[in-house]
């Protein structure tokens, strides 16, 4: 009997959302590390921090000033051994110094290491610091997983001091060239400077097996358990979530992504209740802490569709999923949209934009529905040779139809010059 062709090469199908993986197309193009520089001008709009006005309203500022930022991004291989990273670190100042001062950091690497033929090794790493978090976490040519799946905070509302790190570790066992299995665990924490704002540390294990029915198409399941704890206050949730998922390469450059299936959660947290008449009277007060428990089970989903060009990516993807909140809202549910599109030219030009939406519920601290809407733009162009003018212009808007005053736009807008060695355009982010 002839052996298909399918099984007599590795894995090299579409990427699994499962394993949180980037589009397979992208892996292509190896773009060695690279250094960058910039310094632009700034004007934001919609500052604010954990504090109120004369009125006792929220701050709501703008201002102008200028940011140095620096970095590195790009690919290194070796033998068995693969880098990809992408750091970016700036410094803004506006020109009335203000709480808003400040110094960003961030960093996304992944690193795969091949320990045999059948067996290798991934590191993923998420991390850095913030003041103005300006969302819309989106897929980049030089880190090997998407970063959505990384509890990297993304809908905070406050202008606020916040640190976040995110570690993953995986194994994958290429059983045969058409099945697979993954086992992987993965630590997260956010801490926020308020003490108004609550930070969250939470872990999760997973495993899942994937087999391949032909080139184009793979099928599979997985299983998750997450735990996430919160700081100052007593609250904390379980999960466990079992999917079923599929992936398909169209061709080429197009394929298609995603698992569905159901996520029990079981959150605990301090309630403030009511007293009844006669108990409030004996002890003087008219109302008592109580834990309250919350069970409920939630259809879950992910899928993405992305087409990979020879000088970019363009995707869209949805979610619906449970998360730690953003650090006013605890446990949340939440639906999610996103788009972006990414082009980096041979010789003069990078364009990058991306889209994203979020409608949550929170479930437990204080419960209600918040949501937040957002986009961004930018463009580079080649100067001279290792020069680069840029801009960018992005916008978000926080609603609620639970809270008033949860409701809030804000703008972004930087003009200005990079420095980054090479002829390729600088890329942008």
């Amino acid at each position: 009997m002839a052996v298909p062709v399918a099984a007599q090469v590795p894995y090299d199908g579409p990427a699994l959302l499962t394993r949180a993986e980037a589009p397979a197309a992208m892996a292509a193009p190896q773009i060695q590390l690279r250094p960058f520089l910039e310094i632009s001008s700034v004007y934001d709009t919609g500052l604010a921090g954990v504090a109120g006005n004369d009125s006792g309203q929220l701050a709501n500022t703008s201002g102008e000033g200028i940011e140095i930022a620096g970095g590195i991004s790009g690919v290194h291989s070796w033998r068995h051994t693969l880098l990809e990273v992408d750091y970016r670190g700036a410094y803004r100042q506006y020109s009335r110094r203000t709480y808003y001062d400040g110094n960003d950091q961030s960093l996304r690497l992944g690193l795969t290491e091949k320990l045999s033929r059948h067996t290798s090794v991934t590191l993923r790493e998420s991390g850095g610091l913030f003041s103005r978090e300006l969302g819309l976490v989106s897929l980049a040519n030089t880190v090997p997983y998407d970063p959505i799946t990384s509890y990297i905070p993304a809908t905070d509302f406050l202008d606020n001091r916040t640190i976040y790190l995110s570690t993953e570790a995986e194994v994958t066992i290429q059983q045969s060239p058409r099945l697979s299995f993954n086992f992987g665990g993965l630590g997260f924490l956010a801490r926020r400077q308020s003490s108004a704002l609550y930070g969250v540390t939470g872990a999760n294990g997973r495993g899942d097996v994937q087999y391949r029915l032909s080139r184009r198409v793979t099928i599979g399941a997985g299983y998750t358990f997450t735990h996430f704890d919160f700081t100052r206050v007593f609250s904390g949730t379980d999960m466990h979530s079992a999917v079923a998922s599929f992936a398909m390469r169209l061709d080429r450059t197009i394929e298609f992504t995603a698992y569905a299936g159901l996520t029990r959660a079981e959150t605990k947290f301090m309630q403030t209740v009511p007293l009844d008449p006669i108990v409030a009277a004996l002890l003087g007060q008219a109302a008592g802490n109580v834990v309250a428990h919350n069970l409920f089970y939630l259809p879950t989903f992910d899928a993405r569709l992305s087409k990979t060009f020879a000088r970019g990516v363009i995707y869209a993807g949805s979610s619906r999923t449970v998360t730690p909140g953003n650090g006013l809202f605890l446990t949340s549910k939440v639906l999610s949209a996103y788009a972006g599109y990414t082009y980096t030219g041979i010789r003069r030009w990078s364009f990058s934009s991306s889209l994203e939406s979020s409608r949550a519920k929170s479930v437990s601290n204080v419960t209600g529905d918040y949501n937040e809407y957002g986009g961004m733009i930018t463009a580079s162009r080649q100067v001279s040779h290792s020069v680069h003018a840029f801009t960018s212009f992005g916008a978000r808007r926080y609603s609620s139809p639970s809270f008033a005053g949860y409701n809030r736009p804000i703008y972004d807008a930087r003009v200005g010059l990079g420095f980054s060695p090479g002829d390729v355009p600088l890329r942008v982010w």
